[in-house]
């Protein structure tokens, strides 16, 4: 089945051009994580002129939409998140980024223009709809955690949502066809760092000092068997060292090294488990060897798990638009998505468009200087988000 083939299609044929004229301006004007002023602007001035209730200065930067259906009914959110990274734009597009040092190089800027569309489509249907919709544009996804602030500032409330629906653009899928997973779908992350302190020494006497930095060897090594022997192998952890800092000079015994990194999980209780051995760890081996040690953990976002009533709601309305073009994802990602605070919250489902193209050279990784997505991929998406409504609304 093609996409043209649905009901609705001639609607979102109407405003593809807007959609993509909105995509490549986001693009040229990308903004970091809270500094979304102008992309915040453009987003609520849409909105309203669509006659959509229109809320701004959400968790800083944020802006929520609301549509009033038809009839009463439930209450369906969709979610778009609105920052960029701090990566220089490096391909030859007439809508490269004009800001030196900063990039829609996840897709973002794609997002909002879907959800946008998505806007612009229901507000023509909103007769057929049986409730309510809002329309989440958040901050800060790839920072601080903009969805985390949203959360604790209403969005989710007033009136309540019964369910979030969240897409995010996949250069590995082929364009126009969806990706969904039921359950676990992305990690959670936690940043962590180890100060080890020894007292130095003269290179040539080693016994009067306690060495940093050999007990920072015996530390990473010690880290390594939490993986391979502490955790269930079916519950896959990953214990990355990042950096490792210490010493002033090549003949004096270092009196303090730091470490850092970052560990990635997918189940809370693997999570708890690590940092627990962690700190345990290294605060004994450190003592054993005659030093200490300071141990911190910076908690990172929630692992992304999608409620499995609502990703069926997805894969329904992704078949109603697209027939047999889906996907299914077949393992989680180690990578984080704030889409997860949304999720503690209320059911609802995180699922990727796909917009790889390798016959135009579209095939990029997020976060790569090159990226950037097949925009026929941007009506099937407008179009997907659509029908999740009318279902879930129905």
């Amino acid at each position: 089945m093609d996409a043209k083939g649905w009901e609705y299609w001639s609607i979102v044929e109407k405003y593809t051009d807007e959609v993509i004229r909105i995509r490549r301006d986001f693009h040229m004007n990308p903004e970091l994580g809270n500094e979304e002023v102008r992309t915040s602007g453009i987003v609520a001035g849409v909105m309203e002129e669509r006659g959509l209730e229109v809320k701004r200065g959400i968790a800083g930067t944020g802006v929520v939409g609301l549509l009033e259906g038809g009839e009463e009914g439930r209450v369906v959110a969709l979610r778009a998140d609105m920052d960029a990274l701090p990566i220089q734009d490096l391909k030859d597009a007439e809508y490269s980024s004009r800001c030196a040092g900063k990039m829609h190089a996840c897709g973002h800027d794609a997002h909002m223009a879907v959800l946008l569309g998505t806007a612009m489509v229901l507000t023509e249907l909103r007769r057929k709809l049986k409730g309510k919709v809002k329309f989440i544009f958040q901050p800060a996804e790839e920072t601080t955690g903009g969805a985390k602030r949203m959360v604790e500032e209403g969005v989710l409330d007033n009136p309540k949502v019964d369910a979030v629906f969240g897409l995010h653009v996949s250069p590995e899928i082929q364009t126009g066809w969806p990706g969904i997973r039921y359950g676990v779908a992305n990690a959670c992350s936690d940043a962590f760092g180890v100060l080890i302190k020894g007292k130095a020494a003269h290179g040539a006497n080693p016994e009067k000092g306690t060495d940093a930095i050999a007990i920072a060897a015996q530390l990473i090594n010690a880290y390594q068997y939490i993986v391979s022997r502490q955790i269930d192998p079916l519950k896959p952890g990953v214990l990355t060292i990042g950096t490792i800092s210490g010493g002033t000079q090549a003949n004096i015994i270092a009196d303090e090294v730091k470490l850092t990194g970052t560990i990635r999980t997918l189940h809370e209780n693997v999570r708890e488990t690590i940092i627990e051995r962690m700190e345990s760890i290294a605060k004994n081996l450190c003592r054993g060897m005659g030093g200490d040690c300071e141990f911190l953990v910076i908690p990172g976002y929630p692992s992304l798990v999608n409620d499995d009533h609502m990703v069926k709601v997805v894969e329904t309305a992704a078949r109603k638009v697209v027939g047999n073009n889906l996907l299914y994802i077949d393992s989680p990602r180690l990578g984080v998505e704030d889409f997860a605070y949304y999720l503690q919250k209320v059911p609802g489902a995180f699922w990727r468009l796909g917009t790889g193209n390798k016959k135009k050279g579209i095939e990029c990784i997020p976060h790569n200087p090159y990226f950037d997505i097949d925009e026929d991929a941007l009506a099937v998406g407008v179009a997907i988000n659509t029908q999740i409504v009318l279902d879930f609304l129905a």
